[in-house]
């Protein structure tokens, strides 16, 4: 009688999925990403321990760590930032990277795939990475399939696809999203050779319509039904939610109650499919130049979720805050701070103090990041490679336009 329940109980539920999940995600614009960057940033933060707790007895004064355990911990702190100081990264094409038109876009897809590759072959790329494309919404489609394909031809010819390697799909609002993107993954392992399943993508769940649905469902859900084993993970993205249901700029937190409701509802739908990753937004992060030892130490807490673009050298100006859409710098980014900004701290009263207006941080302007998809010659393709990789492409993309529509 109660066989059929029990068989679906088992399928709908079959507990946790064995592995390794990262303590912390950072992210970053593409076009800035090298392939030893994670190390670049290792090196500094240990230089900073260094200078600012050089010793057991002033790490357990800075930290509230006891004296008997202090020597301990500053030995495990500098080995993991010495080994991996950062464990998960992904390579930002939307909200960090903004709209550049196509030609850059092409340009910077291709070198950061070619980066990641070889960061990947000198065994410098962190344990995870991944790529952020922009959302399957239909005014940014097109350009979100373009920009994976690109990148995926570069990573899987180079042999750099890792067991870490993680696609994240933003702003999704619909478990239709979810689907189609789990079509694209499976043409483009056909296309380059990949093996089934190989592609997996996180969601992010930060538009009021997948946490409750026009019909009164639990969209998320839905969303995870149709991602099957492809969904690897839930993101959820505290400013853009926050913003979407009309709060304020001062009081978009994880502390406020239309976050718990968020993620209270996450929660209870990725238990359908134990998920292995469900994150929360930031509440430790990094403003480019800004130095601490809070900063060193949250690379090695286990409940750290590091959010941002994390010794990113570039952030975005200091706007009015406003909703989705408005207050957008020359590259089409929001003004306001937001959860792929990085800053060291849990209040948004610390942003005042830390955010420089004019977007200049460790000598690197935001002028001559504006330049930075422009590739020196000798990292460029040949002209006569990248018109026949055109030519494939736009065949590809034919056919998902009409898969996806």
């Amino acid at each position: 009688m109660l066989a059929e329940a029990d068989a679906e109980l088992a399928s709908r539920y079959p507990g946790e999925r064995p592995g390794r999940q990262p303590v912390h995600t950072c992210y970053l614009p593409a076009d800035a990403f090298e392939p030893d960057l994670a190390a670049q940033w290792g090196r500094r933060a240990i230089a900073e321990l260094e200078r600012s707790a050089p010793d057991a007895s002033s790490f357990a004064d800075a930290m509230g760590v006891p004296r008997e355990l202090a020597a301990q911990v500053r030995g495990r702190v500098l080995a993991k930032l010495a080994a991996e100081p950062v464990e998960d990264l992904r390579l930002d094409f939307e909200d960090g990277y903004g709209e550049r038109g196509d030609a850059a876009e092409d340009c910077d897809a291709d070198q950061a795939a070619a980066c990641l590759a070889a960061a990947v072959s000198a065994g410098t790329a962190p344990p995870f990475t991944g790529l952020r494309c922009k959302s399957l919404e239909q005014a940014s489609r097109r350009r979100g399939v373009r920009t994976v394909d690109i990148f995926l031809s570069v990573l899987a010819r180079a042999g750099g696809v890792t067991d870490g390697f993680v696609l994240t799909l933003p702003k999704v609002t619909s478990a239709s999203h979810v689907s189609a993107m789990c079509v694209l993954c499976e043409r483009l392992e056909h296309a380059y050779g990949l093996s089934p399943g190989r592609l997996v993508f996180e969601i992010q769940v930060e538009t009021p319509q997948i946490v409750l649905g026009a019909d009164g469902a639990a969209t998320v859900a839905r969303c995870i039904q149709a991602g099957g084993d492809r969904l690897s993970g839930l993101h959820y993205g505290t400013y853009d939610y926050s913003a979407s249901l009309g709060i304020a700029a001062g009081h978009q937190s994880l502390e406020h109650p239309a976050a718990d409701h968020a993620k209270a509802v996450m929660q209870v739908a990725h238990q359908s499919r134990a998920l292995p990753r469900q994150r929360g937004g930031s509440r430790a992060r990094l403003l480019a130049g800004e130095t601490g030892l809070e900063f060193v130490l949250r690379l090695a807490e286990p409940d750290c979720q590091m959010r941002g673009k994390a010794v990113d050298p570039v952030e975005r100006p200091r706007k009015s805050p406003g909703q989705p859409g408005a207050d957008r710098d020359q590259h089409g980014r929001i003004g306001q701070a937001r959860e792929e900004d990085a800053v060291i701290g849990d209040d948004l009263k610390h942003r005042e103090h830390v955010m420089d207006p004019a977007g200049q941080h460790d000598g690197h302007g935001a002028a001559e990041q504006k330049t930075r998809h422009i590739l020196p010659p000798q990292l460029r393709p040949r002209h006569d490679q990248r018109q026949q990789h055109e030519i494939e492409a736009e065949a590809r993309y034919a056919e998902n336009d009409k898969g996806l529509a």
